[in-house]
């Protein structure tokens, strides 16, 4: 995109503005710019071929190059484990740090704090101030804190997985081991529950590092080609992917009218462990843009969220996010959920009540 608007000023002159009618001709475009392979004498064609064949070596010599990247990544994150531990260690409350661990500097901290996080701050100590009871063990809903301040994840997250998102402890990635296809696997490890019986929750990441023998041209290194969720074994009644509802249906022939209920999907975080699956027929815009979107946040919890979970907690790094561009999409029409002749009561029943 900068690339365009460089060429565009460049055309245009100095002053960055339009030229006249005058210099117009000299104004050619990339697509006139872009020489016409075919139409070169043979003997040039032929050096042309020579080059794409050298680029096809570059681009595999590339692809080791991220594969060893890979190795290092996994090195590196034997050497950060022991922090992250540390890090679960505290924010569960299984640990009090000292006074020296809890020393930190920071000039003109408080100012730069939004004002909603200083009302909040004023609010809180109000009710420690009032409180009787003991101090709260670690930092409470420290995850949840960082879903709802990180809008991708904010979009996913709904009321009633709020409740359940409470017990989250730590999220932690892990690395294909050496010698097996690239992948990466997030954990979310949960404490002891009413929702659900896994401690764990795993959503592990497929990846591709070499050129695609049909255009290997297009490659750009290491790519998520598919992802595996998990099973979640809901306690009875809680399961927030799904929503029940009565219907009423009406016998055509008789004309008699009878109560059903039906389990239907409802929007939930936790569809995240429930991905849809790449059509091996191809895949429609939506499916297309849907998988996109599952591997964009793979890498952001991987990349950003996990290594700087506590500057999203204080909202910190979202400032450096700022600069990332998000794509206004339309939403297509709900699709209606009753068949005909079925009218849907408004009664739901809550799984987290």
């Amino acid at each position: 995109m900068e690339a365009r608007k460089n060429e565009k000023n460049e055309a245009r002159g100095k002053g960055g503005s339009k030229g006249s009618q005058g210099d117009r001709p000299e104004i050619i475009s990339q697509v006139e710019r872009i020489p016409n392979v075919s139409a070169l004498p043979k003997a040039v064609k032929r050096r042309v071929y020579a080059l794409k064949r050298l680029q096809v070596q570059s681009a595999h010599i590339e692809a080791k190059f991220y594969e060893e990247v890979h190795e290092l990544e996994r090195k590196y994150a034997g050497l950060y484990q022991p922090i992250f531990v540390k890090r679960r260690a505290v924010v569960s409350g299984a640990v009090e740090p000292t006074d020296e661990e809890c020393e930190w500097h920071s000039e003109g901290e408080e100012e730069e704090l939004s004002e909603d996080m200083k009302k909040k701050a004023a609010l809180e100590e109000k009710k420690e101030d009032s409180a009787t009871a003991e101090d709260p063990k670690g930092i409470p809903e420290f995850w949840l804190t960082i879903f709802k301040h990180v809008d991708m994840l904010g979009e996913m997250l709904q009321e009633y997985d709020e409740p359940i998102l409470k017990h989250l402890q730590d999220i932690t990635v892990k690395f294909s081991p050496p010698g097996e296809p690239m992948s990466f696997t997030l954990e979310f490890h949960f404490e002891p529950n009413s929702y659900f019986s896994n401690t764990i929750l795993t959503k592990t990441y497929k990846m591709k590092s070499e050129p695609d023998s049909a255009d290997p041209f297009s490659f750009e290194g290491p790519e998520i080609v598919d992802c595996e969720g998990c099973k979640i074994d809901w306690q009875k009644g809680k399961d927030v992917t799904v929503k029940t509802i009565k219907k009423k249906q009406k016998h055509k022939g008789r004309g008699t009218v009878r109560t059903i209920t039906k389990e239907v999907p409802q929007d939930s975080f936790f569809n995240f462990f429930n991905p849809v699956k790449a059509s091996p027929d191809g895949m429609d815009e939506d499916l297309d843009f849907t998988l996109a979107t599952d591997f964009e946040i793979g890498h952001f919890f991987r990349e950003r969220i996990i290594p700087r979970a506590v500057l999203y907690f204080t909202g910190e790094a979202l400032e450096d996010d700022e600069s990332f561009e998000e794509e206004d999409v339309e939403e297509g029409e709900e699709e209606d959920l009753d068949e005909e002749g079925e009218e849907e009561d408004d009664g739901e029943i809550d799984p987290t009540a």
